[in-house]
């Protein structure tokens, strides 16, 4: 019975949840964003401008297919079986992929669902396709290699068997590690074994030349360690590519040996590593970058090597993933220049020597520190052809750490992802440190379309779909900080059409002036007015404001200038954007910043760990008010729910949650604009902005409240109408006109829920006796009834009346969000949860749905077919064999 009597111990007369009832409550899945596990393979289509990603099994989710095209055009594909994807290809409108569990499987971009799955006779180690061509070749790990028809979906009349065994019947096992296609002949294929390289020819179905890499005793080869070069070795290959005219081949070795051959007569013609040239000569001297005298620095594997060209195919370079000494301090790939490829018939063979051993250029393209590639994706301009490395503008890069990065080819210089790849793409661009979500005006939002500098898209195919028509005016703007102290805003939606689609950019480490140690821990939005303020771990306060950059394309140096306890910043603006984001002011605070909250009239409030208190009011800027908590210890105001308060004050307190609010504090006849502040031993702190007469504001504190726990949520609420009553631009207004809301505040810590009227103790609460609650909120259902949703350790939701605090329903979702992360777990006012399911996707649940999954969607309503004119594998086969 006690829920019947809250309402009244409180003063509220109604029912604010009337109506809502345990059918209503079924959790839907509204949409996906982010990278369910580590990514493994990665795949380009320039003729489609599509984009794949793989990815590896997990504890966080199972293996999948990601393709990405223009916008928010975007499908997951799901292998067949619990596996990782290893390789990953695209040809035409089918997607061609192999998994761990050696299956090749083979999707319809048309109709985003699985046509066939394949098992080899074997385990597999290569796969090639080619644009021109309907079928897929298969390395095998007992050294065969196997055909499969992407056109009847079976397997091809053609199995080559292991040439290098055959030519070297004492050979050891000899899988198959890659495969090439002439890139100007379709009759030749390179295979590449461990133990050498072979050519074979379809039209003659017999091997042309074989390739082994023997260093002889005295030569270093690729290895720094000098005992290894006393004796006669054969490096494992581990790569075997064509020169993009076919003119030259190049094989990568375990021990970094880089080595060019002539593919005519199969002689060497260069032996090479990064660092030095001729490493198969007996007696040549190798640089060494080892930290002291006497040792020896080991270099990273070659996890990659691509031979690309410029628009001119005989104009090549090398780019190079690896094969960098451990010691080197930059980890980014190499790109060996090496210009115009001499004429081969007119040619001495000195001056093909020494094309390849004095390259016109060599440079490092960078990455982040102590950030290693394995493996890369090329962005050609427009062929699809010569393996996808002709002429290509931009570089998708994988970190051994899972995060992506792009560069500009061939400069290295780092391109954003922002509006450039699918905002999935983000949250491994780099990863993702803090999230948050802002309740935004349709048309803030829609007038918030930035306008940066930038290069042409990368991905720029598909065809969006058709979403439900606009389900609530106002718009879910999620707010992601990421790695290197960006912060990027973009429309979730609340799974309807988006009509702003863009996202927006902000460079924090530009803001506070340095480019380390950038972690921004908290950000906040205003709804009515789009200003942002973004917190960091460094204690630092940055403030931005929608705007045009009158510097737009020209540097400023930065000059000091302090106002009333802030810094001037607008000079930090960075030079690309012409419009956007632009920063405004930077407060340094005491402490890493806990808790951060930005008005939509303008006031700023932000808490420190080290207790302070800063509030800030953006119409001078100035710092009105500073104050650290423990001087709240004498309040005179102050009561207490809690048995026993002595122990807590002891404690280092810091605030955790910030509201602004604008209702009647209890005793007054008038509404005031209202700031509260809950702390992490459960302090609720209300203050008082009152207008002074020379037009600025002051804050006084009106009183406090001791709770049991931790505070998590702060929900100030009309007592009459049940609607929310924050400090919004018409409520502000309507203090000058005498506008009374008599109100009350719900108060959700880790232990309880309270209502009462501020500043004063007073109202109902209910316990949490079985579980703790990680994250809550006050949520509506259509036009009329409120309830309080929360978020329990137990991994369930749970959703209960206002004001009688009585549970409606419950359901579990932790199966969906990771229940270590519900912390982090926002719930929007419309009945929307933004929660983490691993390291890298958050996923969107709404509690009044159907309990629907998420529904998926083809790339494209028509089929695209480039390779229409191309003659079908069955041609192919027999001609070939004629």
């Amino acid at each position: 019975m006690a829920h019947l009597l809250r309402g009244k111990q409180v003063g509220i007369q109604r029912d604010f949840s009337g109506g809502l009832n345990p059918e209503l409550f079924a959790i839907d899945e509204v949409a996906r964003y982010g990278i369910n596990s580590q990514i493994s393979a990665l795949a380009y289509d320039p003729v489609q401008s599509l984009l794949a990603v793989g990815t590896n099994d997990s504890q966080f989710g199972p293996g999948q297919i990601y393709v990405f095209g223009q916008n928010r055009v975007s499908v997951v594909l799901p292998l067949p079986g619990k596996a990782s994807v290893r390789d990953v290809r695209l040809v035409a409108d089918k997607l061609v992929s192999v998994d761990s569990k050696n299956n090749i499987s083979v999707f319809s971009l048309e109709s985003a669902r699985i046509l066939s799955s394949y098992a080899p006779p074997g385990g597999v180690t290569a796969l090639v396709t080619d644009p021109c061509l309907d079928f897929a070749l298969i390395g095998l790990q007992n050294g065969d290699v196997v055909a499969y028809d992407l056109d009847r979906l079976c397997p091809a009349p053609l199995r080559i068997p292991n040439l290098w065994k055959q030519q070297y019947p004492r050979s050891r096992l000899t899988p198959v590690v890659t495969i090439a296609l002439h890139p100007r002949d379709i009759g030749s294929l390179l295979i590449g074994f461990s133990a050498g390289a072979v050519i074979y020819s379809f039209k003659s179905d017999k091997p042309v030349k074989f390739f082994q890499y023997q260093l002889p005793p005295g030569a270093h080869g690729g290895d720094s360690d000098p005992s290894s070069s006393n004796i006669a070795r054969y490096p494992r290959l581990t790569q075997a590519i064509w020169h993009p005219t076919g003119t030259f081949i190049v094989t990568g070795h375990e021990d970094s040996s880089i080595v060019i051959w002539d593919p005519k007569d199969g002689r060497k013609v260069l032996a090479r590593t990064i660092q030095d040239t001729n490493v198969d000569e007996p007696g040549h001297a190798t640089a060494s970058l080892a930290s002291s005298k006497g040792t020896f620095a080991l270099k990273c594997p070659l996890f990659r090597i691509a031979w690309c060209s410029k628009e001119n195919a005989d104009d090549t370079g090398l780019l190079i993933a690896g094969g960098t000494p451990t010691t080197s301090i930059e980890k980014g790939m190499t790109f060996i220049e090496l210009g115009q490829t001499p004429i081969y018939a007119t040619s001495s063979w000195q001056i093909l020597s020494q094309h390849f051993e004095k390259p016109k250029n060599q440079h490092t393209l960078p990455t982040p520190p102590n950030a290693e590639v394995v493996d890369f994706c090329l962005i050609p301009r427009r062929s699809p052809h010569y393996a996808g490395s002709h002429d290509p503008i931009a570089i998708l890069a994988l970190l051994a750490s899972g995060e992506m990065v792009t560069l500009s080819f061939p400069s290295g210089h780092p391109i954003t992802p922002t509006n450039q790849l699918h905002p999935s793409l983000s949250y491994v661009h780099p990863f993702i440190t803090h999230i948050n979500l802002a309740y935004v005006e349709r048309t803030r939002w829609l007038g918030m379309m930035e306008n940066r500098s930038k290069g042409p898209p990368i991905v720029k195919g598909g065809a969006e779909q058709k979403h439900p028509l606009m389900r609530f005016a106002d718009r879910n703007i999620l707010q992601a900080g990421h790695a290197d102290g960006t912060v990027r805003l973009w429309d979730v939606g609340h799974g309807d059409e988006i009509e702003n689609s863009t996202m927006l950019q902000i460079d924090v480490a530009r803001a506070v002036g340095r480019s380390s140690d950038v972690n921004v821990v908290r950000t906040s939005m205003a709804g009515a007015t789009g200003e942002s303020a973004l917190g960091l771990k460094t204690g630092e306060v940055a403030v931005y404001r929608w705007g045009r950059n009158k510097e737009y394309g020209r540097e400023m140096p930065h000059t000091q200038a302090r106002a009333f306890g802030l810094e001037i910043i607008k000079d930090r603006a960075e030079p690309s954007v012409k419009e956007g984001l632009l920063p405004l002011v930077l407060y340094e605070g005491q402490g890493q910043v806990t808790a951060l909250k930005m008005s939509d009239v303008g006031f700023v409030a932000a808490g420190f760990q080290q207790g302070g208190l800063v509030v800030m009011d953006l119409r001078g800027p100035a710092v009105i008010f500073e104050m650290a908590l423990h001087e709240m210890a004498g309040d005179n105001h102050r009561s207490s729910f809690r048995r026993s308060n002595s122990q807590s004050q002891s404690k280092a307190e810091w605030p955790t949650c910030i509201e602004f609010g604008v209702i009647c504090l209890e005793g007054e006849e008038y509404s005031s604009i209202l700031l509260f502040v809950g702390t992490n031993l459960g302090r609720l702190a209300t203050f008082k902005l009152l207008p002074e007469s020379r037009g600025g504001y002051s804050v006084k504190l009106a009183g406090s409240v001791s709770m049991d726990d931790q505070i998590i949520t702060i929900a100030p609420l009309d007592s009459e109408l049940g609607d929310p009553a924050p400090a919004s631009q018409s409520a502000v207004a309507g203090l000058r006109n005498g506008l009374r809301i008599n109100g009350v505040v719900l108060v959700v810590t880790t232990t309880q829920v309270k209502i009462f009227r501020p500043p004063a103790a007073r109202g109902a609460q209910k316990n949490w006796d079985d579980v703790f609650c990680d994250s809550a909120a006050v949520v509506r259902y259509q036009a009329a009834a409120y309830a309080l949703l929360c978020l329990f350790g137990d991994g369930s939701a749970r959703i209960y009346s206002i004001p009688a605090l009585k549970q409606i329903a419950a359901t579990r979702v932790g199966h969906i969000l990771d229940v270590r992360r519900f912390p982090e777990a926002i719930i929007t006012p419309t009945g929307d949860i933004v929660g983490w399911t691993g390291p890298s996707e958050v996923v969107m649940l709404n509690v009044w749905g159907t309990g629907s999954d998420l529904q998926v969607f083809p790339l494209y309503t028509i089929p695209i077919h480039p390779n229409a004119d191309f003659p079908s594998a069955h041609d192919l086969w027999t001609s070939f064999s004629m």
